[in-house]
């Protein structure tokens, strides 16, 4: 069975987000269409999807990176702030979009807070659930090469 590390990133996410769309319970916030993503972001996302793009990354990160919390997270999100002339300086991500996707996932069973260990891990639902996606896109591309 093929597992998310053999197929490229930027396709699994597509896919993910075309999964993720047909779940009923998963609904943007109606904050979404306000917020930036981070203090050193200019401006909102202009993506109308990109709560489900976010939802599809967060999934992968939590699957490769094991328990992982949403400090790590934000770290990961994170960027550079550029004030005009002063020197750039490396900012976090915005924490409530993790907390709140990850709450959202919670609800799914996609991803569970082990009570050992600090941050969350992904759930075996939600681990099938990358694995199915990834098989799939997996056929799908050597059909593509023959």
């Amino acid at each position: 069975m093929t597992t998310i590390y053999e197929v490229p990133a930027a396709i699994l996410n597509k896919e993910l987000v075309s999964e993720l769309k047909n779940i009923d319970e998963l609904k943007p916030p109606a904050w979404t269409f306000f917020v930036k993503t981070g203090v050193f972001r200019e401006k909102t996302p202009t993506d109308p999807d990109w709560w489900y793009v976010r939802l599809a990354s967060l999934l992968r990160k939590i699957y490769i990176y094991g328990p992982i919390g949403v400090n790590r997270l934000r770290v990961k999100y994170g960027g550079r702030q550029r004030k005009g002339n002063k020197r750039e300086h490396f900012k976090k991500g915005a924490g409530k979009i993790i907390r709140y996707g990850l709450q959202q996932l919670e609800s799914l069973g996609f991803v569970e807070r082990p009570n050992d260990k600090m941050g969350r891990t992904i759930s075996p639902k939600g681990r099938s659930f990358l694995d199915r996606t990834a098989n799939r896109l997996s056929k799908q591309l050597k059909k593509k090469e023959e």
